[in-house]
């Protein structure tokens, strides 16, 4: 039998059978890089079996196939890209594990697939919930990496830039409660984290600015003010908004 051959009867094996048991534990690592594990060991995967499931794993709902081929294989034909996907399941199912569902015409990630990114998310989302007092004092590090750095392909690249928003929001927001409840060194670090992500966001220098201020650091902070106005300044061609302006006013040499 064919390799395609064969893929085209493992997949339709896969549709009616249920994923066997050696399928708990499975762990798809997408921030800073690609990396699926089962029951702790990492998978060996070919890229186009990568791509797939990362392809999977960034959206919540069932995809119909003809979507997922013509998305991951563009640039050659229908009955070409079909044939990639039939082969990247097959590929994948050769592993020994089963990290995809078939639902009728349409494939979706396991749900016995845990997702760093989705996990990150729900952790972004406690932190810019103002209720949730025990964020003050969480594990960060679900905030930092990117998604998938080395990729760059146009789907990878929209999801990386909604997750980089994200995260960056959450540390902004966390850093500013911080501040607020008079835990200065706690939320100087976030602070610190959320620039190192992105040199150029005002609201990360802003905070900066404003604890350099309550601890009585004048000199400390308007030399954050000048780095982000020199960044912004060559990197940007802008000036800083008036609400960096307005914070450092009142110590402003004139």
């Amino acid at each position: 039998m064919s390799q395609t051959s064969a893929a085209r009867s493992t997949d339709r094996r896969w549709s009616t059978k249920r994923a066997p048991a050696i399928n708990a534990g499975i762990q798809l690592t997408l921030l800073t890089r690609f990396e699926l594990a089962c029951d702790g060991s990492v998978v060996p995967l070919p890229m186009s079996a990568q791509r797939l499931l990362a392809f999977l794993a960034l959206h919540t709902r069932p995809l119909l196939r003809p979507y997922v081929a013509g998305t991951l294989w563009p640039e050659t034909s229908e009955e070409r890209a079909h044939a990639s996907l039939r082969s990247a399941l097959w590929r994948l199912h050769r592993c020994g594990y089963y990290p995809i569902d078939a639902v009728g015409p349409c494939l979706r990630l396991g749900s016995v697939v845990e997702v760093d990114l989705r996990t990150s998310e729900e952790f972004a989302r406690g932190v810019l919930d103002e209720t949730n007092v025990r964020a003050l004092d969480a594990d960060l590090s679900p905030l930092f990496g990117d998604l998938l750095p080395d990729w760059y392909e146009d789907w990878v690249l929209i999801e990386r830039e909604r997750f980089r928003q994200v995260r960056l929001r959450a540390l902004d927001a966390l850093c500013e409660r911080l501040t607020g409840a008079g835990r200065l060194d706690a939320a100087f670090d976030v602070g610190l984290a959320a620039l190192a992500a992105e040199p150029l966001r005002e609201s990360a220098h802003r905070a900066l600015v404003r604890i350099h201020l309550a601890e009585g650091n004048a000199g400390e902070a308007l030399r954050q003010y000048r780095l982000c106005r020199r960044l912004l300044g060559e990197q940007l061609g802008i000036t800083p908004s008036e609400q960096m302006e307005r914070l450092v006013g009142g110590v402003t040499p004139a």
